[in-house]
């Protein structure tokens, strides 16, 4: 199991990473989703040991790796950009850890073959790398972290330079293969689809700090925050003074909503209206149709008011509509 406890790293006197903890136990991938200039790459830069903390220290198995070097760590570090050796081929590619490592030539040849077989490149071993494409480039990349049988794999925005069809396409046999090899991963992205599709627990990074973690489905359904809610895009944060017996005075009017923190009498809270069928919902929302979008069956209605919401009829442009809204209390 990898420990990250209490890191923290200033830079230019500024702070960088916030007292950052947490866990990755075995088989786990946990993916660190945040905005640039979030902290997410030095954190993962600091695991692998390439770069140092002001305080804190990591440990794998209960041993601290504070002081060791990151090449006797065992961990795979996958980039962006491939980090491939243009004048080696695939075979080569691959190989060159395990050459490095000093294993016999058979054993080489053997975890090659095995790792191109988990990329879906058996038969590419005498190609140039330069002669693939940017999805089977990163498929070497890859393979050659898969080779070594770490005991980490880490992945740093691996599919930021591929097209959205390469990577949905990269990204569902990277999770498949991560399931089937047991080996525990830690993800890097600042795309929200790839995290929640990836990860089985997402770490939000803000300004260096965690500022929620959970499973997928947790956060979708309860992302706490407004920053958090605002950042995934679940829906419209709305301001408004909570005026007792579960009412909001808003901009849109008195919106009924059930607060788990227990508002007092005259205090400021933050508002999730969530754009989902809720036909059942009590609050009722008017406003002058701005845009319809078809998405998927359904159509995104957007009102003057800033709100919006799924129908599965395209209203007219500058229609005065109401729809129902479901409205969540943030902390």
């Amino acid at each position: 199991m990898l420990e990250v406890h209490r890191i923290f790293k200033t830079y230019e006197g500024k702070p960088l990473l916030n007292d950052i903890s947490f866990q990755v136990g075995t088989g786990e991938t946990v993916c660190l989703l945040g905005a640039s200039g979030s902290g997410k790459s030095t954190l993962l830069r600091i695991i692998a040991g390439l770069e140092d903390t002001d305080s804190g220290f990591i440990s794998f198995n209960s041993i601290d790796l504070t002081s060791m070097p990151a090449h006797l760590r065992d961990f795979g570090l996958v980039f962006q950009d491939y980090a491939l050796f243009p004048h080696l081929n695939v075979k080569e590619n691959v190989a060159f850890g395990l050459k490095m490592r000093r294993l016999s030539k058979a054993e080489i040849a053997r975890r090659v073959t095995n790792s191109l077989g988990m990329v879906n490149l058996s038969g590419f071993g005498t190609r140039r790398v330069t002669d693939l494409s940017g999805g089977e480039q990163q498929r070497v990349a890859l393979a050659r972290a898969l080779a070594t049988r770490p005991r980490l794999l880490m992945f740093d925005e691996p599919l930021g330079a591929l097209d959205r069809t390469l990577s949905e396409d990269l990204l569902n046999e990277l999770r498949s293969i991560l399931h089937q090899s047991k080996i525990p991963a830690i993800y890097v992205t600042h795309d929200q689809e790839e995290a929640f599709t990836i990860a089985d627990r997402l770490l939000i990074l803000h300004e260096g700090e965690i500022v929620r973690q959970g499973t997928p489905a947790e956060i979708w359904a309860n992302p706490e925050s407004a920053f958090v809610a605002g950042f995934l895009g679940l829906g419209t944060i709305i301001d408004g003074t909570y005026i007792g017996n579960s009412q909001v005075e808003t901009r849109f009017g008195k919106l009924t909503v059930h607060c788990e923190h227990k508002p007092q009498m005259g205090d400021h809270i933050h508002l999730l209206a969530r754009p989902l069928s809720a036909e059942s919902e009590r609050n009722i929302v008017h406003g002058t149709v701005t845009d319809v979008i078809f998405q998927q069956e359904r159509f995104k209605v957007t009102l003057d008011n800033g709100l919006y919401a799924y129908l599965p009829k395209a209203p007219n442009m500058g229609q005065k509509i109401q729809v129902r809204i479901k409205v969540e209390c943030l902390e």
